[in-house]
């Protein structure tokens, strides 16, 4: 099977890849030595947006592997204002062996990857958010023991997070219910892509208009932030439009007594989420802050092969 040359949409990955992915990274993290395959490689860190988890994840990984990075902030390049998103990959192309982007655009990640010569990564887009769904498959891998069957049940907002979820849901089995307000649901293309892969892997997609609804049943129960970083404008509306959509500990018993909590974070707590669950005994957010490590090693140990 070949590897794609990006990674820019979980769908970048064939069905096969995803589940093939994840098993990558549970042999990391279970101690499997990958030798040091980046060894001579630089790869630039193109961050559009602040991290936390993103940066520190992929630059501890990258060491790990044996190469080195370079962080670019926000302000140091201005991806698209500044100078062309083309020419900024035809600069990076000649220093670097592998970009890793965060950015607020995926039209301009996409720019970014159709004119570099070096493989991209995909660290976070308006569009997906693929290396956060591959960690959640993995938290999900590990505390279920098989993804094909699991249900994981999404709260929310049809964001970033939720595209990369109902499409790596589907292509490893899983059923991905989600719960959203009518005007929220994720975007017609990643919501197809979702459905045709579970087609053919035996899972399903389905939308639903009310939280407990979507959560009967569920293995884990996920959410994420109702206004995201460059929706602050329409935060008033967001807000109205979600009341009754928080998860707490009254939902949770809802999905069932194994059922776990899942959130990508940063929360807001008293938003999205009830205050404590962060903490609660079933909640495994920091299992999933941990998964990003070795979720991005298995994708750029693919990438790089």
């Amino acid at each position: 099977m070949n590897q794609p040359s990006d990674f820019l949409s979980v769908a970048d990955l064939q069905p096969e890849g995803v589940a093939g992915a994840v098993e990558r990274a549970l042999d990391l993290k279970s101690g499997a030595d990958p030798g040091r395959p980046l060894d001579g490689m630089v790869a630039a860190l193109l961050f559009d947006k602040p991290s936390l988890r993103t940066r520190g994840s992929f630059e501890v990984g990258i060491r790990q592997l044996g190469g080195d990075c370079v962080y670019f902030a926000p302000e140091d390049v201005g991806l698209g204002r500044r100078e062309p998103v083309s020419h900024v990959a035809r600069v990076l192309e000649r220093w670097f062996d592998l970009v890793i982007a965060r950015v607020f655009s995926h039209d301009a990640l996409t720019e970014l990857a159709d004119g570099a010569s070096v493989p991209v990564i995909n660290a976070l887009s308006d569009a997906e958010h693929p290396c956060q769904a591959m960690a959640d498959l993995l938290t999900l891998r590990e505390r279920r023991g098989s993804l094909a069957g699991a249900r994981l049940a999404y709260v929310g907002d049809g964001n970033n997070v939720a595209a990369s979820l109902a499409i790596a849901c589907g292509s490893v089995g899983a059923h991905f219910s989600m719960a959203s307000p009518p005007g929220y649901r994720v975007a017609g293309g990643a919501w197809e892509e979702a459905l045709r892969r579970a087609g053919g892997t035996g899972g399903s997609v389905s939308w639903h208009a009310g939280p407990a609804e979507a959560v009967g049943g569920a293995d884990a129960v996920y959410t994420d932030v109702w206004v995201s970083m460059g929706d602050e404008a329409e935060a008033r509306e967001r807000l109205r439009a979600f009341d009754g959509f928080q998860v707490g500990p009254e939902l949770m018993e809802a999905a069932g007594p194994g059922a776990v909590f899942m959130h990508d974070m940063p929360a807001h707590e008293g938003e999205e989420v009830a205050p404590g669950m962060l903490d609660h005994p079933r909640s495994v957010v920091f299992d999933q802050a941990e998964n990003r490590l070795h979720a991005q090693k298995a994708i750029m140990l693919g990438l790089m092969a």
